[in-house]
């Protein structure tokens, strides 16, 4: 996902590169859609649809995949970024442009039942400003669905003690240097579990559930550990936290 407020200096014209990648992987997105839609109950339920903006849509890849297990409910996608914009479009029936900080979300106070928020905390400056914008677009108890890599994931534990630099972090916007892969995605933040829901809890939401979900980048010989490693969510990938807006 790419940031929705403008980045400073280089890191601007890192996140309009149309190659810098603007998806996260499918399980992820799967998970986090049942556990919204399980949130929010069926459009012709009692609270009838509920507007749901993704926030930070990118390509708009994630909320198709959550569009059909939110069949009913208003979906638009949100970003800063043109480039992921224009893809999005292609997926999406309304996409906008919006910014994290200074009210800069184009809605009214209270107008969200839902806000997707899929890894985008990582990639931001200021993550407080952000999560206060996110809280003033929602409605008293409307529903938070954050999702971003883990800090303490299990093979991140096993990397530190043997001093390689974890999965997921980054020292360089040009190039991977000390950790395993090849791809910079301009992670700025990481949270571990603890420091996630902490964090979330101090910006005025009650945590409901914490998860996890695997990550599409792991090994193949590795990913039955990383499936495994969900149902403890401290070591898991990807941590899935939902909150309401208190």
């Amino acid at each position: 996902m790419t940031a929705t407020a403008p980045p400073p200096g280089d890191l601007r014209d890192f996140y309009e590169n149309p190659a810098v990648p603007v998806a996260s992987g499918s399980a992820r997105s799967l998970r986090q859609a049942r556990m919204l839609a399980a949130a929010l109950g069926p459009a012709a339920g009692p609270g009838g649809p509920r507007t749901v903006l993704d926030i930070g849509c990118g390509d708009g890849t994630a909320a198709a995949t959550a569009a059909p297990l939110l069949a009913g409910h208003h979906l638009v996608g949100v970003d800063w970024s043109q480039d992921a914009l224009g893809r999005a479009r292609t997926r999406l029936p309304y996409a906008v442009r919006g910014e994290l900080t200074g009210g800069g979300l184009p809605f009214r106070s209270g107008a969200a039942d839902a806000v997707l928020f899929s890894e985008v905390i990582e990639h931001l400056v200021d993550p407080d400003a952000a999560l206060d914008e996110l809280r003033r677009v929602l409605r008293p108890g409307g529903h938070l669905m954050l999702s971003t890599p883990n800090l303490a994931a299990w093979y991140n534990r096993a990397l530190l003690l043997a001093g390689v630099q974890p999965v997921f972090s980054e020292v360089s916007l040009r190039a991977v240097h000390g950790r395993p892969g090849r791809e910079v995605v301009g992670h700025l933040r990481l949270y571990t579990a603890r420091a996630l829901t902490a964090f979330v809890a101090a910006s005025g939401f009650e945590v409901v559930r914490l998860a996890g979900a695997p990550f599409h980048g792991v090994p193949g010989p590795l990913r039955p550990l990383d499936r495994l490693a969900c149902a403890r969510p401290s070591l898991a990938s990807i941590l899935l936290l939902h909150a309401r807006r208190t």
